[in-house]
């Protein structure tokens, strides 16, 4: 069997063209088991995987922990909100105090950026990052680039362009990552408050008219406005945000080509995306849902195989 070249999935940036397409081809035979009538292997009977989130998460937590119980795992969940982190208790401590019950992996997301990079000097387990603040958020990027692979046959020449708060988005940097990895032309579009100063060190196109942008592209990946992560304003109000840069179905019909929209989610309607654009034809948002267990399911079980 081929192996990943890395031990953990800290990062898009970390891993080679040859891993992604691994994981893809993993990832749809793992798709076929899903569209079983039973939809369970025995892979990963005798592993256990912790979840350690440090932010709130909903979308990522539950594909993950589907991830791992059809594939067999033995899944422990750790919430920070319930936890001795609240008593002063430092990231490795905590980490250790769950391996120390015979965890063999480690799914984790914290809003530090690097904190998985850290944890995977210190401890044996296998690590996927879940996120890690405004940096990378890995599996999102590889179940994005393999609902693009689904949807045209290959990544290679497609125009991609990610529409909204780049600045703070850890899934659009793991993104240009993949897409870029695979072949892609990446274009980048928002409020030049949203676009981060490097951002053209990249090797992205950058487009602050959201028309043209979607006339130049295959694929709009849309994100949401980040407000959480927001220390400033960075616009005058949503309502202004949604004049420039919201999508609709009218806008996206009046296009001379038909394209594809995506969203990681979860979505704001009626601010980036209004609900007829993101229900339409256009959209595969609900094709990146089924996609991202099947992509887990191909990270962890790929992992395992490395297990130290």
């Amino acid at each position: 069997m081929q192996e990943l070249s890395v031990r953990h999935l800290l990062g898009i940036k970390d891993i080679t063209p040859q891993d992604i397409q691994l994981i893809f081809e993993t990832a749809d035979n793992f798709k076929d088991v899903l569209n079983r009538p039973i939809k369970k292997v025995p892979s990963l009977r005798d592993i256990t995987i912790a979840n350690v989130f440090f932010e709130n998460s909903t979308r990522t937590r539950l594909s993950f922990e589907l991830a791992e119980k059809r594939l067999s795992a033995d899944v422990i969940n750790f919430s920070s909100s319930s936890s001795s982190v609240k008593k002063g208790e430092t990231l490795l401590d905590t980490v250790n105090n769950i391996l120390a019950m015979k965890v063999d992996m480690i799914v984790m997301r914290h809003s530090s950026p690097g904190a998985p990079h850290f944890l995977s000097r210190h401890i044996d387990a296998n690590i996927v990052n879940a996120g890690d603040g405004t940096h990378e958020h890995p599996t999102q990027a590889l179940l994005d680039t393999f609902s693009i692979r689904e949807k045209y046959g290959e990544v290679a020449g497609k125009k991609v362009v990610i529409i909204g708060d780049i600045l703070h988005s850890r899934v659009a940097l793991s993104n240009i990552f993949a897409l870029q990895k695979l072949g892609a032309e990446v274009m980048v579009c928002g409020p030049i408050t949203l676009l981060p100063k490097y951002i053209k060190e990249l090797g992205v196109k950058v487009e602050l008219d959201v028309r043209k942008a979607l006339e130049w592209c295959d694929v709009a990946n849309v994100l949401r406005i980040q407000l959480e992560r927001q220390q400033m304003k960075y616009f005058p109000s949503l309502r202004e945000y949604t004049l420039y840069y919201g999508i609709d179905k009218k806008m996206l019909d009046s296009l001379n080509k038909e394209i594809t929209l995506m969203h990681p989610g979860p979505i704001n309607r009626g601010v980036e995306l209004s609900s007829d654009a993101a229900d339409s034809h256009h959209s595969i948002i609900l094709n990146q849902v089924e996609n991202g267990v099947a992509i887990r399911m191909a990270v962890l079980y790929l992992l395992a195989s490395k297990a130290a």
